[in-house]
């Protein structure tokens, strides 16, 4: 039963990331690979099965960024997967003992969003997506402006069109190139930048983008479009002949015939101007499709045939060496050529540590398997062809010089210079950054330059750069008058912050922006928390002995002692304005459930812990409250069931204002 929890848990987090957050952590393959395993649990125990469970769920939850919330008329489900050529036959034999005369469709799963065109007397009337399968969101503005979607078709009454919306290798190649010349920050895979892109409330950033589409099923018709009903493929063929993108699909009548072509499309793949993650296989004969149901959670009469990760065969010219802002070491892997996995160039992969490469015996001008973990980060997995040599650690830091830190028993190499340039301009960019204290414009680019030009030495200075201003200008470091002003006037504002903010930007090893957070709930001020023993913070939930041991070091660090006072000086805020707020929420632990037209759910977390509370994501006993706002879910139940106090939001702000 323990097992069957987390893995739920595991599994409802990477949902969250893939259908929500458009942010996935790990392959399609990992994530399939999970699922199985929490089905096998349940055929052994059905009597653990509840609406909780991932395997009944049908995907995300609808967004309202670019527009408003839509049923759906049809609802727009999952593909059972399968991941053998055995699971193929069987099923296509299941399929020929109810219906001999049986035909079937072999498509293209291509690696993007679903979205559902409804039209009426040929005109194009609105457009969805997927959302949790049930509700999805308005996208019709920008659905027009994909190149592919047809505003008019030649069919009378009422036509329901079904495709996926993903971007070509091309588009998303220049997309990344314009993000690199403007110095921002890239996309990591074609199909989480088609889902923001769809999503944009902006319909020209949409166009500017060029999203493509392929329509590949009917959903419904009403009026003259019976005719497209009864086969799938005839569908398909006449909407193409109309002038409407369809997926690319073949006609099959055996199981060898949907083998042979499942083959063809998973070695051809690699040839696709854009990613495909499967075939799909589904009956031709759309009458025939509900007498094979796969579940409230699929569609039935279709299977998804999924290829295991792509992998490509490299040869590594040279270990490259870099120091982050910490100081560790980073090892990665430049190759002769590029390659490409998941939809993008690969000229590079992680190594990860020392310790890797010594075990998988990686050296420069090896041969080696590489691969994206989680279709983000390109990484050797193994080595194919061995030189004989062992790759030898560096001894000094390939930035500064200076001579580096590699404790026994330790995996990690670190440059313990503080004065070493790798380092300063990534611990100031870090500093002002998003996650720490988040100052407007201020990025990496401008921190750059202002380090080479000496107007940075510590991220102290960020806070006497209104000192320099008329020779900033003139030196048109930070651009003109106007744009030099406004990033100074968000330095001015930063400097009211929480301290947990400060705490984040100090980059004290293994404090990061949750647990600077917590820390900050037991100190009134930095000052306070610099003068703790290390007994007193190893007292704080989920502070161990590592992490207590670098505060309590950074503390006593005259050169840290002297930077704190310089901040101070500068008007920085070091009070924790999170122990100051007195409200009845300090210590509680609230699950949020539902949507809430007052405030998005990540707006009302941010709240909620900056009032001294804890938000987590499922519902248990130590659950003090759960949040409940419209259309709440099975959170709901089992709040109920367990006997935990509901909250609304109303009820909510009146707690916040409780002192």
């Amino acid at each position: 039963m323990e097992e069957y929890e987390e893995l739920k848990k595991t599994i409802e987090h990477h949902m969250r990331l893939y259908y929500n957050d458009d942010a996935p952590e790990i392959s399609d393959y990992e994530y399939d690979r999970l699922m199985l395993r929490l089905k096998e649990l349940e055929r052994e125990h059905p009597e653990w099965v509840n609406a909780d469970s991932p395997t009944q769920k049908i995907g995300g939850t609808a967004k309202r960024e670019a527009g408003v919330s839509v049923s759906h008329n049809i609802p727009m489900l999952s593909i059972q997967d399968v991941f053998s050529e055995e699971e193929v036959i069987a099923w296509v034999e299941k399929v020929k003992a109810v219906h001999p005369d049986a035909r079937f469709s072999v498509e293209h799963k291509i690696d993007g969003l679903s979205m559902t065109l409804r039209y009426q007397d040929g005109r194009l009337t609105l457009a969805e997506t997927r959302g949790n399968g049930l509700v999805g969101e308005d996208v019709t503005p920008n659905a027009r402006v994909i190149g592919d979607v047809q505003e008019t078709v030649p069919v009378q009454g009422y036509l329901e069109l079904r495709g996926e919306v993903y971007l070509t290798h091309d588009a998303f190649d220049r997309f990344n190139e314009l993000q690199e010349e403007l110095g921002k920050k890239t996309a990591a895979n074609p199909r989480n930048l088609a889902a923001g892109t769809l999503r944009q409330l902006d319909s020209r950033i949409t166009k500017e983008r060029q999203l493509s589409f392929f329509v590949f099923n009917v959903q419904a018709a009403e009026g003259g479009g019976e005719a497209l009903l009864p086969s799938h493929h005839k569908a398909l063929e006449a909407l193409s002949d109309a002038g409407v993108k369809t997926v690319p699909h073949f006609l099959c009548e055996t199981a060898e015939e949907i083998l042979a072509a499942i083959r063809r499309i998973g070695d051809d793949r690699g040839s696709y101007p854009y990613d495909i993650d499967g075939a799909v296989v589904k009956l031709d004969q759309t009458a025939y499709r509900t007498d094979f149901p796969a579940g409230t959670k699929y569609t039935d009469g279709h299977i998804a045939y999924k290829y295991p990760p792509e992998e490509k065969e490299v040869v590594i010219e040279e270990i490259e060496v870099d120091v982050g802002r910490t100081g560790k070491l980073t090892f990665r892997g430049r190759f002769q050529q590029s390659v490409r996995l998941c939809g993008t160039n690969v000229l590079r992969a992680t190594l990860h540590n020392i310790d890797y490469i010594h075990e998988l015996h990686i050296t420069e001008g090896c041969t080696a398997i590489c691969r994206k973990q989680g279709e983000i980060i390109p990484a050797i997995i193994r080595v194919t062809k061995e030189t004989g040599g062992v790759y030898e650690e560096p001894t000094v830091c390939p930035v500064c010089g200076a001579a580096l830190c590699h404790e026994a028993g330790e995996t990690d190499i670190w440059c313990i210079n503080p004065s070493c340039p790798a380092q300063l301009v990534r611990t100031i960019s870090y500093f002002a950054g998003k996650d720490a204290m988040d100052i407007k414009a201020f990025g990496p680019t401008y921190v750059k330059a202002l380090t080479e030009q000496g107007f940075l030495k510590d991220c102290g200075d960020i806070f006497f750069l209104k000192d320099h201003k008329e020779e900033l200008v003139k030196r048109g470091i930070m651009g003109r008058e106007k744009n030099t002003e406004k990033i100074l006037n968000a330095i001015e504002e930063a400097k009211k912050n929480d301290a947990s903010l400060l705490l984040t930007g100090l980059a004290i090893r293994n404090v990061g922006k949750t647990s600077a957070r917590e820390i900050m709930q037991h100190f009134p001020n930095l000052e306070a928390l610099g003068a703790a023993e290390k007994e007193e913070l190893l007292s704080i939930p989920d502070i161990g002995e590592i992490t207590a041991d670098s505060i309590y070091a950074f503390f006593r660090d005259e050169k840290n002692r002297r930077l704190l006072q310089k901040l101070k000086d500068a008007g920085v805020n070091t009070d924790s304005l999170e122990t100051e707020s007195g409200t009845s929420l300090f210590g509680l632990t609230i699950v949020i459930t539902g949507s809430f037209p007052e405030m998005d759910r990540k707006a009302l977390s941010e709240l909620i812990v900056s009032n001294g509370a804890k938000c987590t994501g499922s519902v248990s006993k130590k659950t003090d409250y759960l949040l409940a706002g419209e259309d709440a879910g099975s959170k709901l139940d089992k709040a109920k069931a367990l006997g935990i106090p509901i909250l609304d939001y109303n009820t909510l702000m009146e707690m916040i204002e409780k002192k």
